[in-house]
């Protein structure tokens, strides 16, 4: 599928270093010019005012809001993140870094120090045993009010192959040598799973995890193709139960957990990343709609009231079609695509009000496109 911008767009193009898209979202570009697979936005610094970091070229970058002037916080050799998360880690209320390399495995944290803006961070090791971490997402696993990280052993070589992990924060987490690392998925996620969701599915209280796996040329074993989530165990640091989604997937990537329809089952959104298409499943049956079945690798996935209208929409970046969209649900699982950019790739995307205005912007972290840009969302 192919998207032509209007003529007052394009004569926009370079008004202001601003570029306007088909439905209304203006750019702003934060750093370009690198390879970057992952953006997080948050108040670093501590002045009320969302900050962002990302990595790319052999660093990572803290750049502050609102002018985005770039700070270094690390530049060691070989980290090359491609996954991150960000929240208090050692709980003295501000926010830390967390990044995560793909192979060899390594999950670190950065401490936010006094002085942001004053150098590189302190860095330390929350585990380096997994292998082929292609997701990483922050939750409560074990429903005690804390904030916990889940990732992905992809690999299947390693003292955890095929596997998934969350690791839990240790009470004095800058002296630990690493975090208390937790099985969820032992050996039974082969095919190179990717990114994960993590939500109360069968009403049972607790937090099951989610996940797919691409599969195609490079997965050896011939397994991937698939969508599964684990249903979590009574005793949280045990194996969860396997359960499998319909449908062979070539490119399965993304999935997360929600409530698409209204009726109060939670459903699963999910996408193709490496293949084609954005679906969703519906509880029980598990039965599969298409959401956009065009876009080609939309690699990231963001669920989420976009429209602030009371039910969750979605939004993604797909790299081979290079168009941001986001996904307007009517409520009843029933979605409208909306463009908010072309000639934009990604491998990471995150829905946050990065000017304060109320409404969710979009962060993206441009894979191929070089770059680390935020939409402005248009809704007034």
């Amino acid at each position: 599928m192919t998207h032509r911008l209007t003529l007052s767009a394009l004569l926009l193009l370079t008004f202001a270093g601003l570029s306007l898209s088909e439905d209304g979202w203006k750019k702003h570009v934060v750093h370009e010019g690198e390879h970057c697979n992952t953006a997080v936005a948050g108040d670093f610094t501590g002045d009320g005012l969302p900050d962002i970091i990302s990595t790319s070229g052999g660093k990572s970058r803290l750049f502050v809001a609102p002018d985005w002037k770039a700070y270094v916080i690390d530049e060691t050799e070989g980290h090359n993140f491609i996954h991150s998360e960000m929240f208090d880690v050692d709980r003295d209320g501000d926010l830390d870094y967390i990044g995560a390399r793909y192979q060899p495995g390594l999950v670190a944290w950065f401490e936010n120090p006094k002085n942001p803006t004053a150098g590189v961070w302190k860095f330390r090791v929350a585990d380096q045993e997994i292998n082929g971490i292609h997701g990483l997402l922050k939750g409560d696993v074990d429903g005690d009010g804390e904030v916990d990280l889940l990732a992905n052993s992809a690999q299947p070589v390693g003292a955890f192959p095929n596997s998934g992990v969350w690791l839990k924060v240790p009470k004095n987490p800058r002296t630990a040598k690493s975090w208390e690392r937790n099985i969820f998925a032992r050996n039974d996620a082969p095919g190179l799973s990717h990114y994960l969701g993590i939500g109360d599915v069968n009403g049972d209280g607790r937090a099951d995890i989610a996940m797919g796996a691409k599969g195609g040329p490079q997965d050896a074993s011939g397994m991937g193709e698939w969508f599964y989530w684990w249903e979590a165990s009574k005793d949280s640091t045990k194996p969860f139960t396997r359960h499998e989604l319909p449908g062979k997937h070539p490119g399965a990537t993304c999935i997360q957990q929600a409530d698409v329809n209204g009726d109060g089952k939670v459903d699963f959104i999910a996408t193709r990343g490496h293949g084609l298409g954005v679906i969703w499943f519906e509880n029980p049956t598990w039965k599969i709609h298409d959401i956009n079945p065009d876009l080609e690798f939309p690699h990231c996935l963001q669920v989420v009231d976009m429209d602030d209208d009371g039910d969750i929409d979605a939004a993604t970046c797909a790299y081979g079609s290079k168009i941001a969209a986001w996904f307007e649900n009517d409520g009843k699982g029933n979605f409208k695509t909306h463009i908010v950019a072309t000639d934009q790739e990604a491998y990471d995307i995150r829905a946050v009000d990065i000017d304060l205005d109320k409404d969710l912007d979009l962060l993206i972290a441009g894979r191929g496109s070089k770059n680390v840009v935020w939409y402005e969302n248009p809704r007034k």
